[in-house]
């Protein structure tokens, strides 16, 4: 049931995506911004009941914000260039040699 109610959370975040880009292109841009698929990884973490595991899922999704915002800057510099899959496949490979570097980084140095 718990699986349930987080896939449902998903699942509406992507409904109202989906309405909001019928109204316009800023709102569905913002959305992603909210902090939902978080919402679901701390819900699964702190039920647990480890205070330290919840604040290390904290600090590991706050160290994806870079990682994010080169996803961004890459898709929107593609999105002129190429079609808009294709920006946002270009993205996603950007993301993640950022998250790896962020990640994994710091054990090789």
């Amino acid at each position: 049931m718990d699986l349930l109610w987080k896939g449902l959370a998903g699942g509406l975040v992507t409904i109202a995506i989906v309405l909001a880009s019928r109204r316009g292109n800023f709102l569905p841009g913002i959305l992603p911004l909210a902090p939902t698929f978080a919402i679901i990884a701390l819900l699964a973490v702190g039920a647990k009941g480890d205070a330290a595991g919840f604040r290390e899922a904290c600090l590991a999704g706050a160290k994806t914000i870079p990682a994010y915002l080169v996803f961004l800057a890459v898709a929107y510099g593609l999105g002129n260039v190429t079609d808009h899959r294709l920006a946002i496949l270009g993205g996603l490979a950007a993301w993640l040699v950022v998250a790896l570097a962020i990640f994994l980084g710091p054990r090789l140095f």
